[in-house]
C-alpha cells in the first residue's frame, strides 16, 4: 500500500469501486436550484437595470459638450447641430482643462460653429459692422451692435476679448505656443484683455490652461498612432496568427519535449549551483594569504560599503554553505519526489494526447472571449446610461461673495429673480447632472447592482469554460478504448450538460468568487482613499485586510476550479463536489504540489517561448533592422505601437491556449487519483490510466484492451 493510501480516511473516504461508472455520468439530475433561481431572477432584474437605464438616461451627456443652458452643442435636429464647439467667454477664469472637462467654470460658456482665430475685443468690434459681424458668433443671440458695451458687458452677453484659439474635445483653447523660450498666443507675446489692459503678458493665460498644450500634444500622439495602426493593422495580424501557430506547436510538441525541458532545467539549476559553490571556494581560497582577510563578519561589524565583506573569506565561506545547503536540500527533493515529477510529466504527455483528440477545444477560448465582450458591453453601456440619467442642476455662480452662491436656480427667470437683484453679476449656470426623485436617490445603488452583476456574470462565464473542457476532458480519460469511446462532440456535449443541469452549482461557484472580489475592490478603494492619512494603524489594517482577501480569492479559485471538475463528472451539487475534490486533493498532497508547480512553470515557459519569438520577430520587423524586410515594413511614427500590440495580443492568444492545456492537466490529474483509488488493476477492477503511468507507480493491468 502507498503512502498516499495509508493516509485514507483522514480525509474523506476514498472512491469505491462502481463497475458502472465509466466516466462523466449520464443520468444526472439539476444540482443548486435555489441558487439557479437567484441567478436567473438576478439576471432578470439587472435587464430590468438596463432597461429603466435606457429609458431614463441620455448618453448625449457623455458625447456632446454642454452650454451654460445645459444645451448639447452638435446635437443633431436642434438650432445647434451646427454648433459643434463650445467656447468659453474667460478662459482665464477655469483653473485647468481637467476642470473644464468635467466641471463647469465660473464664466458663460457658449456653443459656437468654430473657435476664433484671432485677436480682438469687444470695443473694438462695436465700430465696425464687418468685424461686429464675425464678433457676435461669440455672443448671445440677443445682442445687438446698438447695445452699449456696459449693457453688454453686465448682462454677459459677449465675452470683452477673443484669443486665437485651437478645438481639443470640441472646446476652445487659447493657442498657445513657444517662442525662443516666451509663452505666445497667436505668435503674439502680449495680447489685449478688452478690460483696458492692452499689452497684457500671454504668460497670464497659462494659468487658465496651464495642460492644454500638453493636453494638445497628447492628442497628436492619439492620431499618430491611430495613423500607425491605420498602415500596421495587416502585420499586426500576420504576427498575431503567428503567435496562434506557435501555441499550437508548443501544445502539440509537449508531448515529446516535456520529459527533456523538465529534466534538462533541473540539471541546468543544479549546475548552477554547482558552480556557485566552485566559485565561491575559489574566491575562499583566494584570500587565504591576503592582509586583514581573515577578520571574523563580527569583527568587521556594519559597513555602507558593501564591497569590503567581499575581501573577507568569512563571507564567501558563508556563500558556499548556503549554496551547499540549498544544493543538498534540491537533491534530497528529487530523490523523493523523483515519483510524483515523473508522474506531473507523463500527465503533461497526456494533455497534449488529449488534445490532440480534441483539437476543437482548443478554440472554446474565443467562444469564452465572445461571451466576456457581451457582457463587458452590456456593463460599460449600462454605466453609461445611468450615469447620464440625471436632469440638468442649474447653480448660482458668481465671482464675488454673494450669498447665493451655489444655490440652486433656474435659468428661465433668473434675470428678474431676488437672487440676481441681490448679486448683480452672478449668473445662473449649468452645473451637473443630479435629481431627487426615487430612481435619482437609488442611482448610487443601481450602480453597484451592475457592477456586482457584471463581476458575477463574467466569473459564470469563466466558469461555463471550465466546466465544459473538464466534461470533454474527463470524457477522454475515461474512455476504456480511444479514441473509440469519446463523444463525437465532447466539449459541446459538456457544456449542454453543464448549462442543462449545473446552472446553479456554475452561479453558486461565481457568486462566492464575486463577493470575494468586490470586497477586495471596496478595500481598493479605501486605500486609494487613505493615501493621504496619517493614521497607520488603519492603514496597516487596510492592507493586512487585503493581503487577507487576495489569499481567499485565489483558494476560491483553486477551490471552484476542482469543485467545477467534480461536478463534470459526477453530477453533484457544488458543495459537495467541493468538498469531494478537496478531500481528493488532500490525499495526495505532495502530487498536488509538484503536478501543479511543474504544469505552471512548463505553461510560463510556453508563454515566454511565443511571447519572445513573436516580440523579436516584431521589434526587428518594424523597427527595420532587417535588410530583407527594410523596404517591406511600414514607415511608422512609432515603430513601438505595432510591437506592442503584437507583444500583449500573443500573450492573450498563449494564454487562451494554455489556459485550455491548465484545465486538460487539472481534469486528468483529478481523475487519475480518483482512477487509484477507484481500481486496483485486476481484471474485474482495471486501471484507465495510460501506460506510462503504469510503469512509473510499478503497476500494471492483469487484462488487455486498452492502447
Amino acid at each position: 500500500m502507498s503512502e498516499e493510501e495509508e493516509r485514507y480516511g483522514k480525509h474523506g473516504e476514498p472512491f469505491k469501486h462502481d463497475p458502472s461508472f465509466k466516466g462523466p455520468i449520464q443520468n444526472r439530475s439539476c444540482t443548486d436550484i435555489v441558487c439557479c433561481i437567484i441567478f436567473i431572477i438576478a439576471i432578470l432584474g439587472y435587464i430590468a437595470v438596463g432597461i429603466l437605464a435606457w429609458s431614463q438616461g441620455d448618453p448625449r451627456k457623455a458625447i456632446y459638450p454642454t452650454d451654460s443652458r445645459g444645451d448639447f452643442c452638435g446635437q443633431a435636429g436642434t438650432p445647434l447641430e451646427n454648433k459643434r464647439k463650445l467656447f468659453y467667454f474667460n478662459i482665464m477664469k477655469c483653473a485647468s482643462p481637467m476642470v473644464l472637462l468635467s466641471f463647469q467654470c465660473p464664466t458663460t460658456q457658449l456653443c459656437v460653429e468654430k473657435c476664433p482665430d484671432k485677436f480682438m475685443t469687444l470695443a473694438k468690434a462695436l465700430t465696425n459692422d464687418k468685424e461686429f459681424n464675425y464678433y457676435k458668433n461669440f455672443c448671445k443671440e440677443t445682442v445687438t451692435r446698438s447695445m452699449s458695451l456696459p449693457d453688454i458687458v453686465r448682462d454677459r452677453l459677449c465675452p470683452t476679448m477673443l484669443i486665437p484659439s485651437k478645438s481639443f474635445t470640441r472646446r476652445c483653447f487659447p493657442a498657445l505656443g513657444l517662442k525662443g523660450g516666451v509663452v505666445t498666443v497667436g505668435n503674439s507675446t502680449t495680447f489685449d484683455d478688452g478690460e483696458g489692459n492692452v499689452e497684457r503678458d500671454a504668460k497670464d493665460l497659462v494659468d487658465g490652461v496651464k495642460n492644454a498644450t500638453v493636453l494638445m500634444e497628447a492628442r497628436q500622439v492619439v492620431m499618430k498612432i491611430f495613423e500607425d495602426y491605420t498602415h500596421s493593422w495587416y502585420w499586426i495580424l500576420i504576427g498575431l496568427v503567428i503567435a496562434m501557430l506557435l501555441s499550437l506547436l508548443f501544445v502539440v510538441l509537449m508531448r515529446f519535449l516535456a520529459g527533456i525541458m523538465i529534466w534538462i532545467i533541473i540539471i541546468a539549476v543544479i549546475a548552477v549551483i554547482g558552480y556557485g559553490i566552485f566559485h565561491c571556494y575559489m574566491e575562499y581560497n583566494s584570500l587565504k594569504n591576503e592582509p586583514g582577510a581573515n577578520v571574523t563578519l563580527q569583527e568587521l561589524g556594519f559597513q555602507t560599503d558593501l564591497t569590503v565583506y567581499l575581501q573577507v573569506r568569512q563571507t564567501w565561506l558563508a556563500f558556499v554553505i548556503i549554496l551547499a545547503i540549498v544544493e543538498v536540500i534540491i537533491i534530497l527533493l528529487l530523490i523523493f519526489l523523483r515519483k510524483r515529477i515523473l508522474i506531473a510529466i507523463a500527465l503533461i504527455k497526456e494533455a497534449s494526447k488529449a488534445i490532440r483528440y480534441m483539437m476543437c477545444s482548443m478554440f472554446y477560448p474565443l467562444f469564452t472571449f465572445l461571451l466576456l465582450t457581451i457582457v463587458v458591453a452590456y456593463w460599460a453601456v449600462t454605466a453609461v446610461f445611468l450615469s447620464t440619467s440625471n436632469d440638468a442642476i442649474y447653480k448660482v455662480v458668481s465671482q464675488l461673495n454673494c450669498v447665493h452662491s451655489g444655490n440652486s436656480c433656474d435659468p428661465a427667470n433668473y434675470s428678474t429673480s431676488k437672487m440676481k437683484a441681490d448679486c448683480p453679476d452672478s449668473q445662473c449656470n449649468f452645473a451637473y447632472y443630479g435629481g431627487e426623485t426615487v430612481y435619482h436617490k437609488y442611482l448610487i445603488a443601481l450602480q453597484f447592482y451592475n457592477v456586482f452583476l457584471f463581476f458575477w456574470c463574467a466569473n459564470f462565464v469563466i466558469a461555463l469554460g471550465q466546466m465544459s473542457l473538464a466534461g470533454a476532458f474527463a470524457s477522454y480519460y475515461w474512455a476504456f478504448s480511444k479514441p473509440g469511446d469519446i463523444p463525437t462532440f465532447p466539449v459541446f456535449s459538456a457544456m449542454g450538460r453543464s448549462l442543462r443541469y449545473h446552472t446553479g452549482s456554475l452561479a453558486f461557484g461565481s457568486l462566492i468568487l464575486s463577493i470575494v472580489q468586490i470586497i477586495r475592490v471596496l478595500l481598493e478603494y479605501l486605500d486609494h482613499k487613505l493615501k493621504g492619512a496619517e493614521n497607520k494603524f488603519a492603514k496597516f489594517l487596510l492592507c493586512c485586510l487585503k493581503c487577507c482577501f487576495w489569499c481567499l480569492e485565489k483558494f476560491i479559485k483553486f477551490m471552484n476550479r476542482n469543485a467545477y471538475i467534480m461536478v463534470a463528472v459526477h453530477g453533484k451539487n457544488f458543495c459537495a463536489s467541493a468538498i469531494s475534490a478537496l478531500n481528493l486533493l488532500a490525499r495526495n498532497l505532495l502530487r498536488v504540489a509538484v503536478v501543479d508547480k511543474v504544469t505552471d512553470f512548463l505553461l510560463f515557459l510556453g508563454k515566454l517561448l511565443v511571447v519572445g519569438l513573436v516580440g523579436v520577430f516584431a521589434f526587428f520587423f518594424f523597427s527595420g533592422r532587417v535588410k530583407a524586410f527594410e523596404n517591406t515594413a511600414p514607415n511608422l511614427h512609432y515603430y513601438w505601437v505595432p510591437i506592442l500590440t503584437v507583444v500583449i495580443g500573443s500573450y492573450l492568444i498563449a494564454h487562451g491556449f494554455f489556459s485550455v492545456y491548465d484545465m486538460c492537466v487539472d481534469t486528468l490529474f483529478l481523475c487519475f487519483l480518483e482512477d487509484l483509488e477507484r481500481n486496483d488493476g485486476s481484471s474485474e477492477r482495471p486501471y484507465l490510466m495510460p501506460d506510462s503511468l503504469l510503469k512509473i507507480l510499478n503497476k500494471k493491468n492483469k487484462t488487455k484492451g486498452r492502447e
